[in-house]
């Protein structure tokens, strides 16, 4: 799909946010990567063979997680 040099990550790789933007709508909160990923404002993507990845924003400042 990337036609890059050097070619981006690809949508199975840790990196595959590091891609380039092909179309990007922030009034719909989603932009699509070179790779395929669709990334969601809220931090989820959507991979090309439809795998979900939650959402991963980092925790703020001061914010305390709690053991379940």
């Amino acid at each position: 799909m990337c036609q890059h040099q050097p070619a981006c990550p690809t949508a199975d790789s840790n990196d595959r946010e590091a891609a380039r933007l092909m179309a990007h709508h922030p009034e719909q909160g989603w932009s699509l990567l070179c790779n395929g990923v669709l990334l969601f404002e809220d931090t989820g993507e959507l991979l090309p063979d439809g795998q979900i990845i939650a959402p991963h924003r980092p925790l703020t400042a001061g914010q305390v997680t709690t053991a379940a």
